[in-house]
């Protein structure tokens, strides 16, 4: 389950037996949202969210932090994808220390 991101206490994470679409899961605090990425030609298309089976879902605020967060970091988060998942890589954490 590598944390491929963390922003400001904002946890972005793979699950080890993940599936597509392509997904993230954001944790913040006790809360955890599913952040599915859509691609259309390598662009951004749409961010579908749906809750976690099991855990309190992000607060409405939490989710538009999440969102402008992928929005600007989506190609890295799909490269990371590609890489632990397709070529089978370690991904490491990345830290955000500047506001978006």
């Amino acid at each position: 389950m590598p944390t491929i991101y963390e922003y400001f206490g904002f946890f972005f994470l793979f699950y080890s037996n993940e599936h597509e679409p392509i997904h993230v899961h954001v944790q913040h605090g006790d809360r955890e949202s599913i952040f599915e990425i859509i691609l259309y030609k390598n662009k951004l298309q749409q961010i579908n969210v749906r809750a976690k089976r099991g855990s309190k879902p992000l607060t409405s605020k939490e989710m538009k932090t999440a969102e402008a967060f992928i929005q600007k970091y989506y190609p890295n988060i799909v490269e990371k994808w590609v890489n632990y998942f397709v070529k089978k890589q370690n991904v490491r954490k990345t830290t955000i220390k500047t506001k978006l």
